[in-house]
């Protein structure tokens, strides 16, 4: 993909998109995330830069904490500070949005992926050169047992415009006719969320502003809450394997 003539695109429909990656500092399974050590920088200073690669017309962190403040505008990056009481980082976005007015499309970079391709960041703004997208995400094939019942790692099911039609921690479809679970992978194309975000600025606001559903208290994905209340999600499907950092021991997965 070219990421000018995306952003090019955008542009001639009077499009303006603003990155925003939410950071907050106190994780129950990683405190103090955003600010450990990778190699001479901190995750939060990577992903900003991995970001500004996209040539976004403008990135921000929104975070909750003065020490990840401190630390964005040491190293010259923008930052917005947002309430403690958030709970979710679209939640974050939508108060940066409000913020920061003038942007037509957000993009939610996840915090804890320091070596996000840019060209996924592109690939979510692209879905918005259709003005009839209200949200977007990427997701991934699955080839693996160990991927697709993972209950840590989303699926999704699509339509046949790449819509997303559900999400689950379980492997979804059910393969009825396969003799045993060890066969799934190999009888069904199955995808895996990948958890970055694109929404139009009016559309983060609107589903903001919603309750919780059923779906997403039993499932606990947030998604699921706007597929209930009648918002379409496009995807698009990338080849690129993400390397998210939820635990101190994710750190061992980096190689340089």
């Amino acid at each position: 993909m070219n990421d000018k003539n995306t952003k090019s695109d955008l542009e001639g429909l009077g499009l303006k998109t603003l990155g925003i990656i939410p950071a907050r500092y106190a994780s129950t399974r990683f405190p103090a995330k955003p600010l450990v050590d990778i190699a001479g920088k901190t995750m939060i200073q990577r992903v900003y830069e991995q970001a500004k690669k996209c040539d976004l017309d403008e990135v921000v962190v929104a975070t909750d904490d003065v020490r990840i403040s401190t630390v964005i505008e040491a190293f010259g990056g923008k930052v917005i500070m947002t309430s403690t009481e958030h709970q979710s980082g679209t939640d974050r976005c939508a108060e940066v949005a409000k913020k920061l007015t003038g942007y037509d499309v957000i993009i939610n970079i996840q915090g804890d992926e320091p070596f996000i391709d840019p060209t996924q960041i592109a690939l979510v703004r692209s879905c918005f050169t259709d003005k009839n997208i209200q949200l977007a995400t990427l997701i991934k094939e699955i080839h693996t047992d160990e991927e697709l019942f993972n209950p840590n790692i989303p699926k999704v099911v699509i339509n046949s415009n790449q819509q997303a039609i559900y999400f689950s921690r379980q492997p979804i479809p059910y393969i009825r006719n396969a003799e045993k679970k060890e066969d799934w992978a190999t009888s069904h194309q199955f995808y895996k969320h990948i958890g970055i975000y694109g929404y139009t600025t009016a559309t983060l606001l609107a589903i903001t502003q919603l309750k919780p559903s059923s779906l997403e208290l039993a499932e606990s994905l947030e998604q699921l809450r706007w597929l209930e209340n009648g918002y379409q999600i496009q995807t698009k499907v990338t080849g690129i394997e993400t390397i998210a950092i939820d635990t101190p021991e994710d750190l061992q997965k980096i190689v340089f």
